[in-house]
């Protein structure tokens, strides 16, 4: 993680209280990111704010944070949160909860993240329970408006992350819907990794006055990640593929369909790699799992859909393969967002064979990287490094079978375990480790 700069501001100058500056200090977050500076000011002010920066450039704390100090010292009644974030994916809902749990807790707040894919029982009896802050998806929290387990009425400020995504798979008549059901004179704020023409009307309709803050142009962060465009023989891919996935380090793969993704997944453990897969066909329980696995390391290849991974937010990503390449400049972007995070070093590959060169070209120069293409075949010095390919073992491994998780033992009074929200029932992808959390002595930034 990079180095805080010592003549920045800190938290406090931000305007943040002691309390949540302490927690953030436990946490090993210790110097805000400049979207974190830019930012946070006037969110507390109460201002209506338009965020941008790539992933990894800390948007979560930059809303989160003022969110929770705005909700502070003010009980929510039972069924109606004060504060709302939505989100387009079930994992960047758990994602957020996670980031903001610990502050949520220095404050006296509850926090609470609802999604589909899993029973709405217990949602709504959490939410009977009072929530201050609600992360939701639009799908799951329009059928719990529907229910009548919760009302937005009381809701005094909300944040529309990852706006672009949201228009890109048809959202926003979900996230309006929700919008109207919020007090007009609320204050709204928007973050994406980038703001174009989709999310315009969203922003005319429901922002007022809004201040902009931009932390990076909407090009491919070059400046911390090498990107590579090779180019490969169609015959040679898959060898090519499984190389690759074979080297050392986090590796996260893209493909462009569900049954694309199993596809190459199966392929890869047939040869000896341990790969998980990702996307919105398998059941909640399954991608929490499968998340948790590669955040911890266990699995050290994910192969995912553009959708599923948006809400992944995990350290130590070093390589970025596009298996398939991506439709259009702005998924690139957030495809290598993945890598590169908060200062970091990483490196992205797009395989390219005959027929796609031309359009491939186009779309990363769209993307604001000019590239040179290299020829690569399975064993290739060029291959290996550039990526670190290695021959795979060629000794199957078995495909994680999903279970449900046995319920979880009552805590007594002197449990040392970590502290917990009263009535959370989330279930986070990913471990501390995974998600970001520094190693002791090590002085991070708020990159969340």
């Amino acid at each position: 993680m990079s180095t805080p700069a010592t003549t920045g501001p800190t938290f406090a100058d931000l305007g943040l209280p002691p309390l949540l500056v302490q927690s953030l200090n436990r946490e090993k977050i210790t110097a805000p990111f400049p979207i974190q500076t830019a930012a946070i000011p006037d969110v507390l002010a109460g201002r209506d704010v338009l965020g941008r920066g790539p992933t990894g450039s800390g948007k979560t704390l930059a809303f989160g944070l003022p969110m929770l100090v705005r909700l502070a010292g003010a009980p929510s009644k039972p069924k109606r949160p004060r504060g709302l974030v939505l989100a387009p994916t079930r994992e960047l809902a758990a994602q957020i909860e996670k980031a903001l749990d610990e502050s949520a807790l220095a404050l006296g707040l509850r926090l609470a993240c609802v999604f589909g894919g899993v029973p709405t029982k217990k949602q709504a009896e959490r939410l009977a329970r009072g929530v201050d802050l609600l992360v939701a998806t639009p799908g799951r929290l329009a059928d719990l408006l529907d229910q009548g387990a919760v009302s937005l009425e009381d809701v005094r400020v909300t944040t529309v992350d990852e706006a672009d995504h949201m228009a890109a798979i048809g959202f926003l008549p979900q996230v309006t819907t929700l919008l109207d059901r919020t007090a007009k004179d609320g204050q709204r704020l928007l973050f994406s990794a980038t703001l174009d023409g989709e999310v315009d009307e969203l922003v005319r309709r429901y922002l007022r006055e809004p201040v902009l803050h931009s932390t990076a142009s909407a090009v491919a962060p070059v400046a911390t990640t090498e990107h590579h465009m090779l180019f490969v023989a169609r015959a040679d891919k898959q060898a090519v593929v499984a190389e690759i996935a074979s080297r050392t380090g986090r590796t996260i793969m893209f493909v462009r369909t569900k049954e694309g993704v199993d596809e190459v997944a199966e392929q890869l453990r047939s040869v000896g790699v341990v790969a998980g897969a990702l996307h919105g066909g398998k059941t909640q329980n399954l991608r929490t799992r499968t998340l948790a696995a590669f955040a911890d390391g266990e699995t050290p290849v994910l192969v995912a859909t553009d959708v599923a991974a948006r809400g992944i937010h995990v350290d130590d990503i070093s390589l970025v393969v596009h298996v398939d390449p991506p439709s259009e400049a702005k998924d690139y972007l957030h495809r290598a967002g993945r890598t590169g995070r908060a200062g970091e070093s990483g490196t992205v590959v797009t395989l390219v064979t005959e027929d796609e060169r031309d359009a491939v070209t186009r779309l990363t120069r769209k993307a604001g990287v000019d590239l040179v293409g290299v020829e690569v075949r399975p064993g290739s010095r060029e291959l290996v490094a550039l990526t670190g390919a290695a021959a795979p073992s060629g000794v199957p491994v078995p495909a994680a079978e999903p279970v449900t998780a046995p319920p979880a033992a009552p805590r007594g009074p002197g449990s040392r375990e970590r502290r917990q929200r009263p009535g959370a029932t989330t279930v986070r992808g990913g471990s501390r480790r995974g998600s970001g959390a520094a190693t002791p002595g090590h002085r991070r930034r708020g990159g969340r």
